[in-house]
């Protein structure tokens, strides 16, 4: 089973932090819809598996979309591949989009679940973010889908952001609790060169959190969100049994996935391949680069996916696919970290949900140059 992504580019105002592929200039979004259906009708044939399990809008502002815009994809989407056994149809949408009206539009879709990017309910958060919300919407924005009869909301949360953390966190955390969202996702602010927020460090204005504050953070989320019943099962992502997010547990499990439109990315199991060129010259022509993986690129994305995932990975499955001396390998190295960042366990090796902020450290040194 594969899963399907439409990236809408689109935003009305630029987030602080945003290092995603997106355009501001509203006025091409017609002819970027245009070329999108038409990328797909062209790209269904580079999946292997032809059977759809899930079908993902993100961005950018899908929610700048008319939702009938968003069912045409999923309808040519029906016309293109078996979807019969779809099982989740996710769209991300911003605060301020959600109106009554809107609502009213998107529950005549297929769209089943809703990724709303909250990212903070703290005014003072939300500006230095430049977001185009308040928290008061937010939250009113959560109760209109609950309203409508959505069952399964995911909300974003940011933190690690200097001066916003303890009691301020504490306060979003709550907040977001008493909404009851099925999922939330808590992604620690990365300060990347080309973001807003990477030339206010260049200047001076805004620092990174100390590694210290960072891990404050991390486990007051871990354990206010799993006491109150959500399940840790990915280093950024916590759900209430039975909401875990299907379409990006596929892309931690290696299954295959058809990207469209501009910035997105596709894996048919042996190719990755991506269009990353601006809105205007995607409109004209598209233009792919690629590379296939070698067992040595498989093998250390299986690491790196799995080991960010609570479930960790099999030895027996690493025996299968990459030989028992490299499992026997891959479990004398992961002797180093256990007690520290590691467990081994009836024959899988996993990091622990509450030491996820180390997982990266640990995955890094666990990756092969040659396999």
């Amino acid at each position: 089973m594969a899963g399907l992504y439409f990236h809408i580019p689109f935003c009305k105002r630029i987030c602080a932090y945003c290092d995603f592929h997106r355009c501001a200039d509203l006025r091409l979004i017609p002819v970027t819809i245009k070329a999108m259906h038409c990328e797909l009708e062209s790209s269904a044939e580079f999946l292997h598996d032809r059977n759809i399990a899930t079908i993902y809008f993100g961005g950018g502002t899908p929610s700048l979309l008319d939702p009938s815009e968003l069912q045409r994809f999923i309808d040519h989407a029906h016309r293109l591949f078996d979807t019969s056994q779809v099982s989740e149809i996710t769209a991300e949408m911003n605060p301020d989009d959600i109106t009554a009206k809107y609502v009213k539009a998107l529950r005549s879709t297929d769209v089943n679940r809703i990724s709303l990017g909250v990212q903070s309910f703290d005014e003072g958060a939300l500006r230095l973010m430049n977001r185009r919300h308040t928290g008061a919407e937010a939250a009113d924005a959560i109760k209109r889908l609950q309203d409508a009869g959505y069952e399964n909301i995911t909300a974003d949360l940011i933190f690690g952001i200097e001066g916003f953390g303890n009691e301020r966190l504490e306060r979003d955390i709550e907040q977001m609790l008493s909404l009851g969202v099925q999922h939330i996702s808590a992604y620690h602010l990365t300060i990347e060169p080309s973001t807003r927020f990477g030339r206010m460090v260049e200047r001076g204005e805004f620092r990174a959190v100390e590694e210290e504050q960072s891990e404050v953070e991390f486990a007051l989320l871990h354990r206010r969100l799993t006491e109150a019943g959500y399940e840790h099962y990915e280093v950024s992502n916590y759900a209430l049994p039975g909401f875990r997010s299907r379409h990006n547990s596929s892309y931690w499990l290696g299954v295959e996935y058809l990207g469209i439109g501009p910035g997105a990315h596709s894996f048919n199991g042996q190719v990755r391949r991506w269009c990353e060129q601006p809105v205007a010259k995607y409109v004209e022509q598209r233009q792919y680069e690629e590379e296939r993986l070698t067992p040595t690129d498989r093998y250390n994305e299986m690491i790196m996916t799995s080991l960010r995932r609570a479930e960790g990975i099999s030895l027996a499955d690493v025996a299968t696919h990459f030989g028992p001396e490299r499992a026997a390998k891959l479990e004398a190295e992961c002797r180093k970290f256990e007690g520290l960042a590691v467990e081994i366990k009836d024959g899988k090796i996993s990091i622990p949900p509450e030491k996820m902020l180390v997982s990266d450290m640990v995955i890094e040194a666990l990756f092969d140059v040659e396999c």
